[in-house]
């Protein structure tokens, strides 16, 4: 399919982005190609107040590209509105910090990597996205979709809290830790690698469960088939506070008999990639693999 409308989003204050946005915005027109801007990134650039502008959640509705300029939050953030939307279009990350494990794309290969989508020859992957729904009193109470992970957490006061986990129809292990991380291969660097949990290859259909902090130390990470549903259900008290986290941007607290269901979403984000590093690269990068 054509590109013919990229919608532009910053990070929330970005100010090293505005004049980026403004020239970004010019090369687009020039090829013919209309720049849809976000509507707080659109006064980030400093454009007249009757533009045309989207809300970052109808963003993904009304372009065929998603240029985002920040960090991995950012990226993050709009991969769930993407999921949301049910759109398969790619998202092309910007960094403006140090590289990211997502916005590995840097400035001056802005336009190249730009060219590369338009002309139909840049490397875009194909990045897993989960869906996790809570389920109370056998409804579904919250229902959203998460580039890297679900975490369910005791509360900052609370003591250690129990999980009972079922992967499918199985019964799988019973928790007693600080929580629990369901991560999908991307999410594998995120909390999941600070928790202890090993990295996955994001070509890996797999997901990964790993508990936090677990009071039996038996408890260890599992590497299950990506096509897995894993249900989680926090036995509570009066007392208990436990939270599901979405991505780290979202989430609620859970009620006693709550559900935390997990699974693979059924669209993954097409996430356009550098052309001149390779995922070993990144990690090399970012984790220091090349120091001794």
């Amino acid at each position: 399919m054509p590109i013919t409308r990229v919608g532009l989003v910053a990070k929330t204050r970005l100010d090293g982005a505005a004049g980026v946005l403004a020239e970004l915005a010019g090369w687009l027109e020039a090829r013919g190609i209309s720049a849809v801007f976000e509507a707080e990134t659109a006064a980030l650039a400093g454009l007249p107040p009757d533009r045309v502008t989207s809300s970052r959640d109808e963003l993904p509705l009304a372009c065929d590209l998603l240029v985002v300029l920040g960090g991995d939050g950012t990226l993050i953030g709009m991969a769930g509105r993407i999921a949301r939307a049910q759109r398969d279009i790619p998202i092309l990350g910007v960094n403006f910090g140090s590289l990211g494990f997502l916005t590995e794309i840097t400035l001056p290969e802005l336009y190249s990597s730009l060219e590369s989508v338009l002309d139909g020859t840049s490397r875009i992957d194909a990045r897993m996205m989960l869906r996790s729904r809570t389920l109370r009193g056998g409804r579904t109470f919250a229902d959203r979709f998460a580039l890297n992970d679900v975490v369910i957490t005791k509360g900052a006061l609370s003591r250690i809290i129990d999980l009972t986990v079922e992967i499918g129809d199985q019964a799988a292990m019973r928790v007693r830790a600080d929580g629990l991380i369901v991560a999908s291969p991307t999410g594998s660097t995120a909390y999941n690698l600070a928790a202890g949990g090993p990295i996955l290859h994001p070509a890996v259909d797999a997901l990964l469960v790993t508990p936090i902090a677990p009071h039996m130390l038996a408890n260890r990470p599992i590497v299950i088939p990506g096509s897995s549903e894993v249900r989680v259900t926090p036995s509570m008290d009066g007392n208990d506070e436990v939270f599901v986290t979405i991505d780290g941007q979202s989430g609620h607290p859970l009620e006693a008999d709550d559900v935390i269901a997990i699974q693979r979403a059924d669209r993954p984000l097409r996430l356009v990639r550098a052309a001149t590093r390779t995922y070993f690269e990144v990690l090399r990068e970012k984790l220091k693999w090349s120091q001794w």
